[in-house]
Parts: C-alpha cells; structure tokens; sequence
C-alpha cells in the first residue's frame, strides 16, 4: 500500500504532474512489552522511541501494564527501539558502564529484562500466543533486537514467532537516502497492536566458594574448570575479525562462557574426547546477566582497540581471553595454554596440563632456576611456561581486577605452572590479591626454599591414588649422584588381599635444597573390602609411604634415575592421572560422599574403613621399624658414614609420620560434616537449593551410589587407564 497519496486536481497547477503530496497520517500503532509469563509490570515506565517511515520520531513511557498506543503515525511500518541508557547505575552496572577499559552501553531495557524469569526452568522458549484472542501481532524478542549497540549481549536463540526483518527493510525502501543497515530496532505493523515478549537476560555461572578453607563443591567445580583449559577458545575468525565473532564450537572455552552458559544452557563437554555415557555437570546458580563470567565484547564501532586496522595489535576475545604460544615455539615443540575470565566477585584462571608432545620440552627441564619473583629456586621448564604466560594475565587483571577473589586451577604441567603464577601475584608489590589455587595430580615446582616461602598462599593440592606425576620431579633431581645402600629400594607390598596401598623405602636427597611439595594435600585413596565392595576416602596421610608410592617403586637400588622398565607397569595404570578418567570422577564421587554424609549426620571416615585402613598403616609401620633396625645394625652406621646414618633417620621419620597418619585417619573417623564444609561460602547462598535442584535433576546424579563409590568408567576411559594415551603422557615422569 502506498502512503503517499497522488496530487489532488486543484492542486496540480501548482505542483508538477509526477510529485506526490505530504504523506498522510492516518494510522495508529500500540504495542505491549512483557516477560515470559505475559505480565507487562516490569517494563512499566520504560522510556520507548518510535520511528515511523518519514523517519518522524514518537517518544514516549510505557503505562503500567508496559503499553503505549501512538495516534495519527504518518502511514507504512514504523520501529521500535529502547536506547535509553540507565540512569540509576547501581551496582555492577555502575562499574560495567563506567569502567576505562570497554565500557559497556547498558541500556535501561537490559536492566529490567536481567530482574525477569523464565517461563520455562530450563530457559527454552515459550510456545503460546497471547496476541490471538485479541487479533494482535505477537513476536519474540531479545534485548539486542531493540538496542543500538548489543555487543555484549548475548546471541540470539531459536524462537517461535521472530521479529521480522522486512518491516525494517521496508522502513529504509520507503525513506529516500536511508540505508537499512543503518537502522535498529524491531518493525511494528500499522493499526495493529503488537505484543513483544522480551527474553529475560539470565545466566548461568559454575557455583564456586570464596574461602579458603578447602570445600568439595570446589573440588569438584575446578577440576571440571581445570578440563575446559584442554579444549580451544573457538571463536570465529580466530584471528583479525572485522565486525563480529562467534563461539559456535563445542565444546570451546568461548563456546563455554560466551554461547552455552550467557544463553542458560547447562553445558557439560569440556574436552572433545570426553564420553556422553557419563557426563560431569559442574553445578550451575543462575544469575543475572551482567553477573556471568564475563567474555568481552567485540565491536569496532565502539572500541577503537577492535579496529581491524590495529593489525597484530588488534583486541578481541580471542586474544584477551585465551593465551597459547603454540605457533610461537612450533620449531622447538614448547607450548603453554590458559583461559583468563571474570566477574564482580572472582576472576578464574585455568592452566592447561600436559596434552601432547609440544608440552614435553617443557615437562622434562628439571633444571632449577633461581625464582626471580620471590624466594628459592623453580622448576626451570615450568617457570619458561609461567614466563610466557606472565604478560598476558598481568594486562587482563591490569583491565579488570577490582578486587576479586583470583581463584585458579590447573592439572598436570598445568598445577605446577599454577603455583608459579600463584605465588608470583601473591608477590606483587602494588597488588594485594587474595588468590586461592586448587592444582590436581601437579609435579613438584620449586625447591624448600620457594616452598616455605610461599607458605601463606592457599593452595589445595589433590593427588589421586597412585599417579605417578605427583611424584615427580623427585627430590634428588638437579643433585649430586646419591650413593645408596643395597636393598634401599626394596620392595615391600602389604596385606595384598586388602590390595590398598604398596609400600617401598623411600630414596631421599641428600645434600642441597631438595624439590619439594606446596599447599595442603589431599589424597584420594580407593578402599577395597573384597572382590567387588569398594569406597574411597579423602585425606591427608602425612607419609611418604602413601603420598610417594608410585615414584619409589620406580627406583633402582643403585643410581639417581627411575627405572625404566619398571615404568611400563606404570604407564599401564595412568588413568590415575587422567583429568577426565580420575581427577574429575573422584572429585565427583567425593561431592557425593560429602552431600550423602552431611545428610545423613554421619562421620567421614566409617567405622568399618577405618579399621580397614588403620591395621594397613600399622602394619606398614611395623615394617619401617623393621627396615630401620636393620639399617643401623650395619658397619656402616656403626662407623657414623653419612649415608648410613641418614637412612636411618630418613626410616625413623617415616616410622614417626605414619603414627601421625593414623591420627589424622582417628580424626577424619570422628569429624561430621556442616553445609559450610561442603559448599563453603555457597553454603549462605539464596542459589543453593535451586542449583543442587537442578544439578541432581541430572540423571547422572540421581544415581543411588554405595557412599564414597567411584563411578563407574566408561569403555573410553578403561581404555585409556588400561592402555594409556600419548597426550596424557609428562616426560617428566621418566626424566
């Protein structure tokens, strides 16, 4: 329909033939704007703006019921759109719209849509229309459809009744000189009235506790977080994007913070190789919008550091997010990857571990080097690793650390560079970051020296049965030859048919600053009652005759290095390190333990596992004293040599700490736990219930499980325990 009339007859001696009069304004539009449930109080006083084709602009308040109606519109379609910014600016959105580096145009419409719900718990659209029983228009809409700038929005999902792009296009086509790209908004019919359902703006964000006290909802929460540091950014382009990006791989660490969770989808992959039979959900609050984990927006319209033009200095997500200096270090195979994001109250660091043979350089330079952070001396490859790290998190928290809990993670290569970084913020002299790191099946980092030093940070250390990294680099690297007595290394196995730990006498360092552990350990130790019946208990044993098995039993009796051939039956057992295997499952089932034993009011340790477990220490103990008597009846200790004489003491100070192991096991068999234990600070949360709701409506974790139970592995992962894969391999293993 045309809406500009011809000239009438009396007017045509004055006009030309071919020229057409003013348009008419003969039509109405009215509209209404509403949440999934179809109430239009929460955009109620919102400012609006109407343009229609002349390019006339109506501006205007929505009433109480969050409608308007504009008479005497000039004819043909006409777009609404809501810029109006907001103008109170509480908090975060003060901080988000003022802060120097990308700012973000919060617009007074997102507000109120982040205060909505959904309709649906699980955020998909709603299917019904209301606009039939009153022969209206109805359309689904996101907040981006009706702003200028939604860069920092998420992207859209599918819907049942979209907006039309026509009515835009017709706008432009009807208004001579508009060009319809330059046009925003969302079209209206004319004498209709449209009804606008607005997506709320929910997220969901991984629960996390803020204490340092250690809690199992973050064991299970990072070593989930610590997974996603395998996986890509995944944006597209990866690299100088001209208008837009996209995080459409998954599983993608963009994919993962910038799609699933910023459009209320529970993700699960975090690693591409991960099993669908069995899934780990990390357990998800929902939030408002500006509250996620942040991914930047890209828009070089608004951030002159997006320009294209800036070339290798060109900003996006993908670079102030994601760091890899895989193609820097290609010809010498080093490579260092981590995933940087935030919010108002933590920032999350995530360091990859090893993954393939690029990471192997760097696993094996057991060299030490002076720590020029701090005190002692590190691990010289995993330092490098830090190193090339260091600039990139030093500029993301120079731009957006207010104050926040720094809490990283990290497993592997990855724990070990975890500390480092740790320990070097903790140093910082113009900072005071409060950082809380949890590392799973990490190396040794630095020497005594660094690791007395850095006793203050909170580190949570966990180490899964026997991996064999956790061992390494052991203490007498980077030392003298060590000259050892015959028979140290023998080997001793107890009570084979309990089949819980083996035991072998420990080689210790001598001379010099050994390699030693950092942070408070935690050892996941499955218990075997028979055949079939198993648990598993988290703890910290305090003895090397636990902590270090799997190393000692790779020591020849003579010699400073591990013996190879005893590493293959190792290696045959290397699910114990696997992040996606072990790490992860255990994390799991010690949530699980830890829900199921605060529930029910019962103690950590049962009854029937710590008599179990206490005849094994004692028994082992019994050993040591044995070995030790036999040690000091020899010439050598009788004539005072030094090595004589250390073994001895070296014997003596296991024989003492397992004593200290079976009290810390009396401990555990007599501590109930409190909500505080196991979510920590999330324990206060108003989020609780509903994400323990959502996260057990997961067939996963309705599984009726035997307490402390490991789940069950997948045919993927049994392979890869059985068999081991070359990405799940540190060479400094077998340096």
């Amino acid at each position: 329909m045309a809406i500009f009339p011809s000239i009438d007859s009396d007017e045509r001696s004055t006009f030309q033939s071919n020229i057409l009069s003013c348009p008419s304004k003969e039509q109405w539009i009215s509209f209404q704007l509403v949440d999934e449930n179809g109430n239009g109080a929460p955009y109620a006083g919102l400012c609006y703006k109407l343009m229609d084709s002349t390019l006339v602009q109506y501006v205007g308040v929505l009433d109480s019921k969050g409608s308007a109606k504009i008479h005497d519109c000039y004819k043909g379609p006409a777009i609404l759109y809501f810029d109006s910014l907001h103008s109170a600016l509480e908090q975060p959105y003060r901080h988000l719209a003022d802060r120097y580096f990308y700012p973000l145009p919060i617009t007074e419409l997102q507000v109120r849509a982040e205060k909505t719900q959904f309709f649906h718990k699980d955020g998909f659209r709603t299917e019904h229309n209301p606009a039939n029983k009153n022969d209206g228009n109805f359309i689904q809409v996101e907040v981006r459809d009706l702003v200028k700038n939604g860069a920092h929005l998420p992207p859209v999902v599918d819907r049942h009744y979209p907006p039309k792009k026509v009515l835009l296009d017709a706008v432009a086509q009807l208004s001579p000189g508009q060009d319809a790209s330059d046009l925003y908004g969302v079209g209206l019919m004319p004498n209709r009235h449209t009804v606008l359902e607005v997506r709320p703006l929910r997220a969901f964000r991984p629960l996390l506790s803020t204490a340092n006290e250690f809690s199992a909802l973050n064991l299970y929460q990072l070593s989930i977080m610590a997974g996603l540091s395998y996986s890509d950014f995944g944006q597209k382009p990866p690299v100088r994007p001209t208008h837009t990006v996209e995080f459409k791989f998954n599983p993608s660490v963009g994919n993962f913070f910038g799609d699933a969770l910023a459009n209320f989808r529970q993700s699960w992959r975090v690693e591409k190789d991960q099993s669908s039979v069995t899934r780990y959900y990390p357990l998800y609050e929902e939030v408002p919008y500006s509250k996620r984990f942040e991914i930047l927006p890209f828009d070089p319209t608004l951030y002159e550091m997006n320009l294209p033009e800036k070339e290798e200095e060109q900003e996006h997500p993908a670079n102030l997010h994601f760091f890899t200096d895989h193609n820097k270090y290609w010809l010498s195979g080093k490579s260092t990857q981590a995933y940087i994001t935030h919010h108002d109250e933590i920032i999350l660091i995530g360091i990859r571990g090893t993954l393939e043979k690029s990471d192997w350089w760097r696993d094996a330079d057991a060299v030490q080097v002076p720590f020029e952070e701090g005190t002692g001396h590190v691990h010289h490859g995993f330092y490098d690793a830090y190193k090339a790290l260091k600039k990139f998190i030093q500029k993301y928290l120079l731009q957006f650390f207010t104050g926040q809990k720094i809490v990283i993670t990290g497993h592997s290569l990855g724990g070990a560079i975890a500390l480092i970084l740790a320990e070097a913020l903790r140093n910082d002299k113009e900072q005071q970051y409060d950082i809380l790191l949890y590392t799973y099946g990490a190396p040794r980092a630095g020497d005594a020296a660094f690791v007395e030093a850095a006793r203050p940070l909170v580190h949570h250390r966990m180490v899964n049965n026997d991996d064999v990294v956790p061992s390494v680099p052991a203490p007498w690297m980077n030392a003298r030859r060590t000259i050892w007595l015959p028979g140290l290394a023998s080997l001793f196995v107890i009570n084979p048919v309990m089949a819980i730990l083996i035991f072998v006498g420990g080689l210790v360092r001598v001379g010099g600053k050994p390699y030693e552990h950092h942070g408070t350990l935690h050892h996941f130790m499955p218990v075997r009652f028979g055949a079939e019946e198993k648990s598993s208990i988290l703890w910290n044993p305090g003895c090397a005759s636990i902590e270090e098995a799997a190393c000692t039993r790779a020591l020849a009796k003579d010699g400073d290095l591990p013996w190879r051939g005893g590493l293959i039956q190792q290696f045959m057992s290397f699910g114990d390190h696997s992040l996606a295997g072990s790490y992860i499952p255990f994390s799991w089932a010690t949530l699980r333990r830890w829900q199921q034993t605060e529930k029910d009011s019962q103690t950590v340790v049962t009854n029937r596992e710590y008599r179990l477990v206490s005849e094994a220490l004692q028994t082992m103990r019994k050993q040591v004293l044995n070995k030790s008597r036999e040690a000091a009846d020899t010439k050598g200790y009788a004539n005072n040599e030094p090595d004589y004489i250390q073994t001895v003491n070296d014997y003596s100070g296991e024989y003492g700490k397992l004593g200290t192991a079976l009290q810390r096991l009396k401990s555990q068999n007599d501590r109930y736990l409190t909500l505080k234990d196991v979510y920590g600070t999330a324990a206060q949360s108003d989020q609780l219930q509903p994400t323990l709701d959502r996260w057990m409506a997961q067939r996963e974790n309705q599984v009726q499980v035997q307490i402390a139970m490991i789940p069950q592995l997948t045919g993927y992962d049994l392979e890869v325990a059985s068999a081991g894969k070359p990405y799940f391999l540190d060479l400094d293993s077998i340096v």
